[in-house]
């Protein structure tokens, strides 16, 4: 009888397919995109160097995609990243130039991007207007901000500690084997035994407690898939320069997002209210509350960003952040989430990114312009929305 429980109690792996295809969709959209520029640059793009450079180079991009997922799981969209990330990222090279240092620098920049989203989230939530209205007002000011306070012109860094955010790396004299770093080797074994016994640890509470639960080949089969992609990078960081600093940014940030949306209280009234905001509000959340958490939270992340574009371009620029936003926005749609809200992860929005990234890289080492890059993109864009609408509408869920 048990054995026919736990039968039942598992879906079968076609099953599994189905419910998750937009999430496996977006892992194998990134893979060919990847496959195919490696055949087209003659295996350029795979090359150690490009590989930590794709990620240096979009690092902003991901850390605003990781906020904007949060923002349009609950139905609403932010403008204004792009324009807050130029005006941080200028507050952050001024208030390092006085000799804070960098770790008070970020904290301070962190601090006034979360008191800007104080002020959307408030008009937002408490006083009733769109969302459009409030963060497209915020473009326009925070970007005239920001030319108010540079003076039209670029600030320099008073030294190269600042852009170690961005362009440096983790390495140990320790842990070197000839010109090879094997400290990503040994942060990514880690990763990887925590990865894999958080899903065996997922699957085991789910069991537990009566729920459908995925079959062991697909477990297999996914940790299987996670251990490799782990592997390539720890292979790539290891015979380049060891783990990019800002990688670990990364890290924490999605480790963070992802731990809250799946694992808290808040990450579940986050989905709820994105689901059916009113339905939220009658179950006694406080719908208004989360959303001015979720704008104080993409605050706080789009200072982050600024402060990293800062670091990657050695200054602070006037005209930096031009099109974030939409990159932003780009990313989380074709990471998988969903127009109406109430569908999205954060890791899929990091894939979405990388996406974007791998795209603009692989065109640019083939020698496309810029206005080719905009037409690809666009194009990839507008087909994940179609995506997205046509399987939820195959679905009845539109």
């Amino acid at each position: 009888m048990a054995d026919n429980s736990l039968t039942s109690n598992t879906m079968s792996f076609g099953q599994l397919l189905k419910k998750n295809v937009r999430s496996y969709s977006m892992f194998i959209m990134l893979t060919l995109i990847f496959v195919v520029f490696a055949v087209l640059t003659g295996g350029i793009n795979f090359s150690p160097r490009n590989v930590s450079n794709i990620f240096m180079q979009n690092s902003y991009i991901l850390i605003l995609a990781s906020g904007m997922v949060l923002v349009i799981i609950i139905g609403n969209i932010d403008l204004s990243v792009g324009s807050i990330a130029a005006f941080t990222g200028a507050i952050a090279a001024m208030v390092y130039n006085t000799g804070i240092g960098l770790i008070p620098t970020i904290i301070v920049t962190m601090m006034v991007g979360a008191v800007i989203g104080v002020w959307q989230g408030f008009w937002i939530a408490f006083m009733g207007v769109p969302s459009f209205i409030v963060t497209l007002s915020g473009m326009l000011l925070f970007r005239g901000l920001t030319y108010v306070i540079t003076n039209v012109s670029p600030i320099s860094l008073r030294d190269e500690g600042f852009s170690k955010i961005t362009s440096g790396f983790l390495n140990s004299e320790a842990l070197m084997a000839g010109d090879v770093s094997l400290l990503p080797w040994v942060v990514g074994a880690v990763l990887a035994v925590i990865l894999v016994g958080m899903s065996i640890q997922a699957r085991e509470k789910r069991r537990r407690k009566g729920f459908v639960i995925a079959p062991v080949s697909a477990l297999i089969l996914r940790n299987v898939f996670v251990v490799a992609l782990i592997a390539i990078l720890s292979w790539k960081f290891a015979n380049f320069r060891g783990v990019p600093i800002v990688g670990v940014v990364l890290a924490i940030v999605v480790t963070i997002l992802t731990f809250v949306t799946n694992r808290t209280v808040f990450g579940r009234y986050v989905y709820a209210v994105g689901g059916n905001k009113r339905s939220a509000k009658l179950s006694g959340i406080n719908t208004e509350l989360v959303e001015f958490f979720v704008f104080v939270v993409m605050g706080s992340l789009a200072g982050l960003a600024g402060l990293v574009f800062a670091g990657y371009m050695n200054s602070a620029l006037p005209q930096a952040g031009q099109l974030f936003e939409l990159d932003a926005i780009a990313s989380v749609f074709i990471g998988g989430a969903s127009m109406s809200g109430g569908i999205g992860t954060v890791i899929g929005a990091i894939v979405g990114g990388l996406v974007m990234g791998v795209i603009n890289n692989g065109m640019s080492l083939m020698n496309i312009g810029a206005d080719w890059q905009y037409v690809v993109k666009s194009l990839v864009l507008l087909l994940a929305v179609f995506y997205d609408i046509y399987t939820r509408r195959k679905a009845g869920l539109a």
